[in-house]
């Protein structure tokens, strides 16, 4: 599986998401270096199910297409003898 990876801008943001949730749902400060290590614990342990899920939930969205676009070849069939 290929490493998960963010850009700089994407990783800032949830390190401050991180920083914001510890401060208004824990009130503890958290620094700098710990979000950003907390991010990067996230990432390597949860992510790969996260991206799991999303895996799992496109080929759902993908093999009921298919099957919607089957009923509907199935629908221009025509009456043979």
């Amino acid at each position: 599986m290929a490493e998960i990876e963010f850009t700089k801008e994407q990783k800032e943001t949830i390190e401050k998401k991180l920083k914001t949730y510890f401060q208004e749902e824990l009130d503890r400060d958290l620094g700098q270096f710990e979000a950003q290590f907390l991010f990067d614990f996230l990432t390597a342990e949860l992510g790969p199910y996260f991206y799991n899920q999303g895996l799992y939930d496109a080929r759902a969205l993908i093999e009921k297409r298919v099957e919607d676009i089957g009923e509907s070849i199935y629908e221009l069939e025509k009456i043979t003898d």
